[in-house]
């Protein structure tokens, strides 16, 4: 496990089979052999959480709309020391990686080596993964020390804001409306009203 992250507990739990054995327990580097080998697709689209494979969801069409008006804001409005990259892979851990839509961290760090402890924000678009990610995967970033994370559920415009990272995960949570403008606590430039985006919820 890398020094640097911080551990709230216990990671959140794996699942069994339906007939009550373990699973098989996957690395990262199997993982990342398996796509090189051609036995897991490149375009497959999944996470690794504590070496379980969580398949994601396909994403629909509100969920790119949003994704797709952000990225064209952040890329104008993000300072040049500051790097926000949509769809990057953030490992972890030895069996831990997820897929953020939006991870931003500092310009001087090679995405390839980027860990949990250099994100300074992480952004989640959810239309039909909004469960997930307010649950299992929140608490993985909480897990890995990640201090903030917004949620925006792409059909209601809503902004699910994480801050305060403690040993009991975040205790500062807050809803924003689609007319707030929400700026990152440790990236100021990282700021969006998306309203101001010509966005409107469902």
């Amino acid at each position: 496990m890398n020094e640097h992250a911080i551990r709230f507990g216990s990671m959140p739990g794996t699942t069994q089979a339906a007939d009550g054995m373990p699973r098989r327990a996957w690395t990262v580097a199997e993982i990342e052999a398996m796509v090189r080998a051609g036995i897991i697709g490149e375009d497959e689209r999944f996470e690794l959480i504590g070496g379980e494979v969580v398949p994601m969801l396909p994403k629909g069409g509100r969920h790119e709309m949003v994704k797709i008006e952000l990225n064209r804001h952040f890329q104008r409005s993000v300072a040049d020391d500051l790097s926000i990259a949509p769809e990057t892979t953030l490992r972890l851990d030895d069996t831990s990686f997820l897929e953020p839509d939006f991870c931003v961290f500092p310009r001087s760090i090679f995405p390839g080596d980027m860990r949990g402890y250099h994100v300074l924000l992480a952004i989640e678009v959810a239309d039909t993964s909004l469960f997930y990610d307010l649950g299992r995967k929140r608490g993985v970033y909480a897990a890995f020390g990640i201090p903030e994370v917004w949620v925006i559920d792409a059909n209601t415009l809503v902004t699910h804001v994480h801050r305060q990272l403690g040993p009991n995960g975040y205790a500062d949570i807050l809803e924003m409306s689609s007319t707030d403008t929400l700026t990152a606590t440790r990236a100021p430039s990282v700021s969006m009203c998306l309203e101001q985006l010509k966005l409107a919820p469902l």
